[in-house]
């Protein structure tokens, strides 16, 4: 990608075999290095091509269509999906803290309820897409799930935590156990992160 291109690859914020045994090294390689980077590239294309001053992905992604809307969708969403977790931790599994920890209480009933909802909803989405918790700006938490590279922006929802269900992100892994995947990713998910987001939700669409 040239200098000086409006988007660019993000860095991991661990090593490449930081998420084993939840992800390979070879997943993250493969789904970080070829498949994210090919939506940059694309993205950065299309912007020039079609003569588009918008820069901000999250615009991009309520606004847009076609192509662009695409590839700006799987760049916001995989630039969320990568930077939510942390090397994994295969003896327990964590569980979210303070607002969050409340919120997914009032809203589920409980985390262990909250992850058997959400587990379900990820094996019942047909084909590729993607697994979200959402929020509103009031901290009410919502499942969405969206079809290929669908983001709860477009619904007026910010999301919080994004799994990705496409089979590049876990075939090489499970093949076709997608619930087992799903099952498996709690392991690796840094809540902290997540927390954030819930707490910071109500400057998501100004930043």
């Amino acid at each position: 990608m040239a200098d000086g291109a409006v988007h660019q690859l993000i860095a991991l914020p661990y090593a490449t075999n930081a998420l084993e045994p939840v992800i390979s090294e070879r997943t993250v390689k493969l789904h970080h290095g070829k498949h994210l980077a090919g939506y940059v590239s694309k993205l950065n294309q299309l912007l020039v091509e079609n003569k588009i001053m918008e820069r901000d992905l999250v615009k991009l992604v309520k606004f847009a269509s076609g192509s662009v809307f695409d590839n700006a969708g799987q760049l916001l969403n995989h630039n969320l999906y990568f930077t939510q977790f942390k090397p994994a931790n295969m003896k327990q599994i964590e569980e979210p803290k303070g607002a969050l920890a409340e919120a997914i209480k009032r809203s589920f009933g409980s985390f262990e309820k909250f992850r058997e909802r959400f587990e379900k909803a990820g094996a019942s989405i047909f084909g590729s897409g993607w697994l979200w918790l959402a929020a509103n700006e009031h901290g009410s938490l919502y499942i969405d799930k969206e079809p290929n590279g669908g983001n709860p922006v477009t619904i007026g929802l910010i999301p919080i935590l994004g799994i990705d269900v496409w089979e590049h992100a876990y075939y090489l892994d499970y093949e076709n156990r997608r619930a087992e995947h799903l099952k498996q990713i709690w392991h690796i998910i840094d809540w902290e992160v997540v927390g954030r987001r819930y707490e910071e939700r109500a400057s998501f669409f100004s930043k």
